[in-house]
């Protein structure tokens, strides 16, 4: 079996089986969203934000947990890719991670080349590996389908495609896709409201708002719009990979479980309050989940 070696460094997500299992424990009891408080979501699809676990951690944990835990494979779908890049996947039979390995769906991945044009995924990248301790965590006996689609509108015909050839496989699958919101500050090159708490409140209440309601209004033109015109996200296509997916499934209810930025890793609890001093940097994070209905 060719497996797929762990390439982020230290500090990503922790390296500790117990550590990890620490942390996720809580959702695996159904401490679940502050608005959904202890209720399974069981989504077939969700958005989840890929930094490192302090940052991100919590909306990460609770997109995954909102899944179908009944998945038989869980494609992860990453992003960092623009426009006119193609579709790229993992070409191997399993992925490590520190609670063991995650084999991957060789037949959909396979069943899904012939209908999608793809090509090896060989690079080093964070939006698929660092959520790959919590899909194994919530999902302990599923496979993978480790995927990275392109910031361009066909993103969301190839999420529709994969929902077909699951389902021409038989396959029960869900779909979780990873990306970051706007990235402010001097580190990205991106400060059009100036620093501090201004700044902050403006990425909060419109630019991240503004993507995070194209997205809960299942909307790929506008969550593209906002993406380019806005710089509102990184991996645009994982979104609209996913909308493709849940359209496929039928009627689709986006929830809202989570939004915070880097800015309030520093605050305790679920909340978003700002901190005192707001750092010349940060990201903002979302969690969503799709629901049929």
């Amino acid at each position: 079996m060719i497996l797929r070696e762990p390439l982020l460094p230290p500090g990503w997500y922790p390296g500790d089986k117990s550590m990890i299992e620490e942390f996720l424990e809580p959702f695996a009891k159904g401490a679940g969203s502050p608005s959904l408080p202890g209720k399974a979501v069981c989504g077939c699809a969700a958005v989840a934000p890929h930094a490192g676990w302090y940052y991100s951690g919590y909306p990460a944990a609770l997109a995954v947990s909102s899944l179908d835990r009944e998945a038989e494979t869980v494609a992860v779908i990453g992003g960092h890719l623009g426009g006119g890049m193609p579709v790229l996947l993992a070409e191997e039979d399993g992925v490590k991670t520190p609670l063991g390995v995650m084999r991957i769906d060789t037949e959909l991945r396979e069943a899904f080349k012939k209908v999608w044009p793809t090509r090896p995924d060989r690079y080093e990248d964070n939006t698929v590996e660092v959520l790959l301790p919590m899909v194994k965590y919530f999902f302990p006996s599923s496979q993978l389908l480790w995927l990275r689609f392109p910031a361009e509108i066909s993103s969301c015909d190839a999420g529709k495609a994969l929902a077909e050839t699951a389902r021409t496989l038989g396959r029960r699958i869900v779909v979780l896709a990873s990306t970051d919101l706007t990235h402010y500050g001097r580190n990205y090159g991106f400060s059009p409201r100036g620093r501090g708490r201004p700044a902050l409140e403006w990425v909060k209440k419109e630019n991240d708002a503004a993507f995070i309601a194209a997205v809960l209004e299942a909307d790929p033109s506008r969550v593209l719009e906002r993406a380019e015109n806005d710089s509102s996200a990184c991996s645009a296509g994982s979104v609209l990979g996913a909308l493709g997916f849940a359209a496929a499934q039928g009627t689709i209810n986006a929830r809202l479980l989570d939004y915070r930025t880097s800015a309030d890793a520093e605050s305790s609890g679920s909340g978003s309050q700002a901190p005192v001093e707001v750092p010349d940097s940060f990201v903002g994070y979302t969690a969503i989940s799709f629901v049929s209905t």
